[in-house]
C-alpha cells in the first residue's frame, strides 16, 4: 500500500504530541550495535511512538526497541512485539500464487474474466500477472475510502468490508490507465481480486493457503492471518491513528480493529523475526522455482522496481535489497534482504503523525546494509 501516512501528516502537520519518555533497549546474540541504536533512535525522533527492529549479518543477530509501546506509559516496547505489516501481505499472497503456477493450478497469463466472470471491466483483458505487477490500471479502492484524520474513518473501525464491496467501489471510477499493461500504477484492488481467485482456484480462502503453504511450514509462530478478527495477539505495541474533533487533531488508539479494510494485501501480522525468516526463505528458493522467482523479480515495466509483489532497493553502497514495505494506518513496517540472504533487516513502528519516519527508515536500512 502506498504509504497513507504522507498524506496524513500533510493533514496533521499542526499535531502537537506530548514527548515520550526515552526507553530503549537492545538485545543481541552477537554483540552490542550502538549504530544500529541510534539509528533506531532517529525513526522515533522522526515521528514514531515506537519501533522495533531485527538486523542479520556477519555479526550475528540484532534486535532493537526504541520509544514506548503505549502513549503516556513508560512500558517497553517487546523486541519480539507483533505488529501489522500492511502491504508486505502482498509478498506473501504472491508467494501463494506462484506456488498455485508451479503446480498448475493457474496461469499467469490467465485472465480475471477466466476465473471471476463480471468482476471487472474488460476482465478478458487483464491478467493474472497484471494483477500482480499493479499494472492493471484497476483503480485503487482505498481511495475510495474515507481516511485519518477525518473522524468519520472510526465510524468502520468494526465494519466488514467483503471483497465484491471493495471491487465495486474501485470499478466506478474510470481505469487510471489504458490498455492493462502498459503503465505501473500501484493498485490495492488487484490484491483483493487476487485473494478471490486463489479462493476460486483453490475451494480454500487466500488466509488458509498462506497459513498452510507458508506460515506453518517456516514455522512463523508470530504471524497470523486475522481476516476479520480485530484483535492482535500480544505481545504487541499499540497503534494509532489521527482524529479531528473539536479543532483539534488526537491519537487514537487504533490497535484493534476489523483488518477487512485493508483487503488481501495487507491484512498479515507479523514480527520482525519471522519477516526475516519469510524473506530469507523466499530467495533462497524454499518456497518458489527458480523459474517463478525469476518472475517475481522482474519489474512490472522497465525502470520500476515492483515485480510480482516483491519489491527491491538498490543502497548506497551498491548492494541490491529485496522485500517489501507495508503501511497499515497505525504501523508500518519495512522487510529487506539481500539475495544472498547474509544481510537482512526489517523494521516496524508505530507513528505519531508529528513527522514522516521515511527518511529516518532509509538510513536505518543504510546503516544495516551498508555499515
Amino acid at each position: 500500500m502506498k504509504r497513507v501516512s504522507r498524506v496524513l501528516v500533510t493533514a496533521t502537520t499542526v499535531l502537537a504530541v506530548a514527548a515520550a519518555p526515552a526507553v530503549a533497549t537492545a538485545e543481541s546474540e552477537s554483540k552490542d550495535r550502538p549504530e544500529l541504536q541510534s539509528r533506531l533512535d532517529d525513526l522515533v525522533a522522526a515521528g514514531a511512538v515506537g519501533a522495533l527492529a531485527e538486523v542479520r549479518d556477519e555479526h550475528g543477530v540484532w534486535r532493537g526497541t526504541s520509544g514506548v509501546a503505549e502513549r503516556d506509559t513508560t512500558q517497553e516496547i517487546p523486541v519480539q512485539g507483533r505488529f501489522r505489516a500492511g502491504s508486505v501481505t502482498k509478498t506473501f499472497l504472491a508467494t501463494a500464487i506462484l506456488q498455485l503456477v508451479d503446480e498448475g493450478q493457474l496461469r499467469l497469463d490467465d485472465t480475471v474474466e477466466e476465473w471471476l466472470p463480471g468482476a471487472v471491466p474488460n476482465g478478458d483483458g487483464i491478467t493474472v500477472r497484471q494483477l500482480l505487477n499493479h499494472t492493471s490500471g484497476l483503480y485503487d479502492y482505498r481511495r475510495t475510502l474515507t481516511l485519518p484524520p477525518d473522524p468519520e474513518f472510526l465510524n468502520n473501525r468494526w465494519r466488514t468490508w467483503t471483497a465484491n464491496e471493495l471491487v465495486g467501489r474501485a470499478v466506478a471510477n474510470p481505469p487510471t490507465f489504458e490498455p492493462p499493461g502498459s503503465e505501473y500504477e500501484y493498485s490495492n484492488t488487484g490484491y483483493v481480486l487476487l485473494g478471490q481467485i486463489v479462493e476460486k482456484a483453490t475451494g480454500r480462502s487466500y488466509g488458509e493457503e498462506i497459513e498452510r503453504r507458508i506460515i506453518q511450514p517456516l514455522r512463523l509462530n508470530g504471524t497470523t492471518m486475522p481476516g476479520e478478527s480485530p484483535r492482535m495477539d500480544e505481545p504487541h505495541p499499540h497503534g494509532y491513528v489521527p482524529a479531528e474533533w473539536g479543532g483539534e487533531t488526537h491519537l487514537v488508539d487504533f490497535t484493534e480493529m476489523n483488518p477487512s479494510v485493508l483487503g488481501a494485501g495487507g491484512e498479515v501480522i507479523s514480527t520482525t523475526k519471522d519477516l526475516n525468516q519469510f524473506v530469507a526463505a523466499l530467495l533462497d528458493g524454499r518456497l518458489l522455482s527458480d523459474d517463478q522467482l525469476d518472475e517475481m523479480t522482474t519489474p512490472a515495466v522497465e525502470g520500476e522496481t515492483y515485480g510480482l509483489g516483491l519489491a527491491w532497493r538498490d543502497t548506497s553502497c551498491g548492494v541490491r535489497v529485496y522485500g517489501n514495505d507495508g503501511d497499515a494506518l497505525a504501523y508500518q513496517s519495512w522487510s529487506y534482504s539481500t539475495e544472498d540472504q547474509q544481510q537482512q533487516v526489517t523494521i516496524a513502528l508505530t507513528p505519531d503523525f508529528s513527522g514522516d519516519p521515511d527518511d529516518a527508515a532509509d538510513a536505518f536500512l543504510e546503516e544495516a546494509i551498508c555499515g
